[in-house]
């Protein structure tokens, strides 16, 4: 099926290869959506996250164990995004280990409080198309920062609770490796980087990848700390790191290098906060401010700031609520008419239900596909020529899955036309 190809050029952050930084610290990327970190000492192995299944695992330790047969006797969470902890039990092996994670590691996996009301079922229905969940492996061409292709067994099915929660910054003693661990809020507020001096080595999770990052995620996320993530830059810019291991994508290589990203990434962040402010400031409605938000050419042009997982226009929205709620200052706005109400009355304004469906015939011919589906969806919530809109609908998604670089955004496109279809 046809991609961006951008987009399938990414595919080269995340070729299945474990990659040695010093004698017995190892990265395993590419066998699943996140890294797992090996450091092997004289008696027994820290292994720093444990990937997002256990089949994930059960691979990933088949190839390390041709490394290594010393036992894996410290777990490291860097945070608890079930992609990063639910391999533990495979990496265990039966024993009983030390899991270590930050004080405030609020994991979904486990204590979930069922007796309040909680929109899991949009949760999983929404992360399902984002990570394209079900679809072909020709299809799901990427996740943008790890291969499309990957086992799906047992997901989310091999965690283990922590035994040891860290609080600032902690210095730990494992199988002869002194390393730092330090919290760092960025993608979750419970982060946690891990620093191996001896070698300038950093794990810093998943507040660095090569991708611009995922400010708001698509499936649905409590409001991310833009200004935390920023300062976490810093933070790890501090260290002068050698090497870095981020948690998705390959490892960097270079102090120079790493300065380099690690800045860009911080800049481009508060660009958008800081541009999105000015919009807010004067008076703009978070969908104008997103639709003219643009990095400025010197971070444009990085490469680990092109939109392969996170995007502009979302991040910049979801400041935009995050701090002003979902109002948007428009007075229209605190009486909005249901979507069904509204789109009755446009289609009589519009003369009825066949101009529209002509005019979004006509626009799928010119390739504006945007407003194919907004028209389309006028027609499908109000019912009128719903099936002939449907059909419009899923052409146009699929048009646009293909063109986007964003892997995100092409699986939830890409899913939601199957679900229509179905």
């Amino acid at each position: 099926m046809p991609a961006n190809p951008k987009l399938i050029a990414q595919n080269a952050q995340f070729i299945k290869k474990i990659h040695e930084h010093a004698p017995g610290v190892y990265s395993a990327v590419g066998y699943a959506a996140s890294n797992v970190h090996f450091l092997v000492g004289e008696t027994g192995v820290i292994a720093i996250d444990t990937t997002e299944t256990t089949q994930a695992a059960e691979n990933i330790l088949a190839d390390f164990r041709k490394l290594s047969q010393l036992p894996i006797t410290t777990i490291i969470f860097t945070h608890s995004h079930r992609d990063h902890i639910s391999g533990a039990t495979v990496f265990a092996e039966g024993r009983d280990v030390e899991v270590i994670a930050s004080d405030n590691f609020d994991s979904d996996l486990v204590g979930v409080d069922q007796s309040r009301p909680a929109p899991n079922g949009a949760l999983m229905a929404r992360t399902k198309r984002q990570f394209g969940i079900s679809l072909r492996p020709d299809e799901r061409v990427s996740l943008g920062v790890g291969p499309g292709d990957r086992p799906m067994k047992g997901m989310g099915a091999g965690y283990l609770e922590p035994t040891l929660r860290i609080g600032q910054t902690t210095t730990i003693t494992r199988e002869g490796f002194e390393l730092e661990l330090a919290k760092a809020p960025g993608e979750t507020p419970d982060h946690m980087i891990v620093w191996w001096a001896a070698k300038r080595i950093l794990f810093s999770g998943d507040n660095f990848y090569h991708a611009f990052p995922n400010l708001y995620a698509i499936r649905g996320t409590p409001y991310r700390d833009f200004d935390a993530w920023a300062d976490a830059m810093d933070q790890l810019m501090a260290y002068a790191p050698e090497v870095l291991a981020p948690g998705h994508t390959s490892p960097i290589v270079g102090a120079a290098k790493i300065v380099e990203s690690l800045t860009g990434y911080r800049d481009a962040i508060r660009f958008v906060v800081s541009e999105t402010v000015k919009g807010m400031n004067a008076g703009l409605d978070p969908v104008t401010i997103a639709s003219g938000l643009k990095l400025p050419p010197e971070l444009a042009e990085k490469p680990y700031l092109q939109e392969y997982y996170g995007m502009i226009a979302y991040a910049s929205r979801a400041y935009y609520a995050g701090t002003l709620g979902w109002f948007d200052g428009n007075p229209t706005s605190l009486g909005q008419l249901p979507a069904a109400d509204e789109a009755r009355r446009v289609l009589s304004l519009a003369g009825g239900a066949q101009n529209v469906l002509a005019a979004a015939q006509q626009a799928a011919a010119d390739g504006d596909d945007q407003w194919v589906l907004e028209l389309a969806d006028k027609l499908i919530v109000s019912g009128a020529e719903a099936e002939a809109a449907t059909t419009l609908k899923v052409a146009a998604l699929r048009r646009l899955a293909d063109q986007t670089i964003n892997a995100p955004t092409r699986n939830y496109y890409l899913l939601s036309a199957r679900e229509l279809e179905e």
